[in-house]
């Protein structure tokens, strides 16, 4: 599918499908939620219990204002979800039979990962490493650019790039931010940290309270911290000569020897070698 032209008409596709049944309810129609199926290609995981109870409260007060979007499953004559997973739990737990949807046709299963996509791609409520998997799946789908992809979805680059590195993160400290346990803001700054400095800083944040300030200069004190219990490495001009004399008479061993920059290392192959060494040492202790 051409990049321009495809993915211009799934954006489209969900909008256009609601702008023309909203207004009316003769092109919806009634169908049993038992007969919906998940998408699976839904690429979101988690669902706040808190704001779908209150979804479910608007439903019973007020019915379902905006209808789901299905296709038919031609197998199993039963319907496949394509947009509205929020409502259509709600409605689940609201112990409704039938809910109100839209019926799109010619739906195949590529276009129906397209559409979860991009969808879920033009939700608010969307967490930001369920926003970064939806970005990562046009990108692989498409094999466009972050350019590309920044300019369909009306974003920056430099917003998509980041994004996406987010994706880096260890699964530990993903799902503290799915959990809202941190923000985005504290998620970019452990980006740089290995796997289980990510962890530690990560817990620091949660247990701590801390701000993203605060974060950041906590990461600053334990990068300055490691960079001082590093070992210099020695940078001095040294003269090899009294080990190159050691070197000559190791030879006359028989032993292998190499005097590196800032080593001296003598190849052991057999026990014979280690009593060459040993008788090598005792000789010149006796000197």
């Amino acid at each position: 599918m051409a990049l321009g032209r495809g993915l211009g008409e799934l954006l489209g596709e969900i909008e256009t499908a609601y702008e023309q049944n909203s207004a009316t309810t003769d092109n919806t129609i009634d169908i049993d939620i038992q007969s919906i199926k998940p998408n699976p290609y839904q690429p979101r995981k988690i669902f706040d219990e808190e704001s779908l109870q209150e979804l479910k409260e608007s439903i019973i007060q007020n019915g379902l204002l905006q209808p789901i979007i299905v296709m038919q499953d031609q197998d199993t004559q039963q319907y496949i979800l394509i947009a509205g997973e929020r409502r259509l739990r709600a409605s689940k737990l609201a112990n409704l039979s039938k809910i109100k949807a839209i019926i799109l046709s010619n739906i195949t299963k590529q276009k129906l990962r397209e559409l979860s996509l991009i969808e879920n791609i033009q939700r608010d409520d969307l967490n930001v490493i369920e926003i970064a998997y939806s970005y990562a799946g046009l990108i692989q789908d498409y094999n466009i650019t972050h350019e590309e992809l920044a300019k369909i979805v009306s974003k920056s680059r430099s917003s998509i790039t980041n994004i996406l590195r987010l994706l880096t993160l260890d699964e530990y400290v993903q799902k503290m931010l799915i959990a809202n346990k941190i923000s985005t803001g504290h998620a970019k700054l452990i980006i740089s940290l290995d796997k289980e400095q990510q962890k530690i800083i990560t817990d620091s944040i949660v247990k701590q309270r801390l701000s993203v300030r605060e974060t950041e200069i906590l990461i600053k004190n334990l990068k300055t911290k490691q960079h001082k219990t590093t070992k210099p490495k020695l940078d001095i001009n040294l003269d090899l000569t009294p080990l190159k004399t050691i070197q000559n008479t190791l030879q006359d061993y028989n032993l292998k020897t190499q005097i590196d920059k800032n080593y001296f290392k003598i190849k052991i192959e057999s026990q014979e070698d280690i009593e060459k060494i040993s008788a090598f040492f005792k000789n010149k202790s006796k000197n």
